[in-house]
């Protein structure tokens, strides 16, 4: 069963900064894309980021572009997501997914989550 274990959110102030992780395993975390989704309050759960197996290609939501970045760490089963320029839009549940997605594609969360508030 796929395990993901989310971390690192937290209250922040609207200009600030994030660095979430997400920590993988009972499968080769190496052969698949990775993704970053999300769920602000009320809302349907939102595509946010994906990164390729090997950490080349990335791909963002035209709504976080030039101000998340995914990454990921293969050898510590570890995948990233640094958020600046944090804005009130942005609070919500954060989760990472196994598999890619995109504007029309979820891919489903397996974990809890972590919780991202910004507020002044």
């Amino acid at each position: 069963e796929v395990q993901l274990v989310e971390s690192g959110g937290g209250l922040v102030q609207p200009g600030g900064s994030l660095r979430l992780s997400c920590v993988a395993s009972q499968f080769t975390f190496s052969n698949y894309a990775m993704s970053w989704v999300r769920q602000a309050p009320g809302k349907e759960l939102e595509w946010v980021s994906s990164i390729n197996p090997g950490g080349g290609p990335r791909y963002y939501a035209d709504s976080v572009k030039d101000r998340f970045t995914i990454s990921r760490d293969n050898t510590k089963n570890t995948l990233y997501l640094r958020l600046n320029s944090l804005k009130t839009e942005d609070t919500g549940m954060y989760y990472c997914a196994k598999g890619s997605g995109s504007s029309y594609y979820v891919p489903p969360p397996t974990g809890q989550g972590t919780q991202v508030i910004v507020s002044s």
